[in-house]
């Protein structure tokens, strides 16, 4: 049975070789029919710590690794987007 994959965005790197990533998808409303978002957080294991918050990252299911970690990120999609900074001349 194939490993399921999923694409989101780091919404936490503040936890050791743990990332929180959002994952957000589009369905259709049982009875209006209107497209609606709806988003889940997924605990995911980072071993060297190298993703970012705001980075959009590829997870994919492994046998548990912690009582909330069942994902680990197998790739980065997207860079973050950090602050511009701008120097006074």
């Amino acid at each position: 049975m194939p490993k399921r994959v999923l694409t989101g965005n780091v919404v936490s790197d503040k936890g050791d070789k743990t990332v929180v990533v959002l994952v957000e998808r589009k369905v259709k409303h049982p009875l209006y029919g209107k497209i609606i978002r709806r988003s889940k957080k997924y605990h995911a294991h980072d071993e060297a710590n190298e993703y970012k918050a705001g980075e959009t990252v590829r997870i994919e299911e492994t046998a548990p690794i912690s009582k909330l970690k069942t994902w680990k990120v197998i790739e980065r999609v997207g860079v973050a987007k950090g602050p511009t900074v701008e120097a006074d001349v």
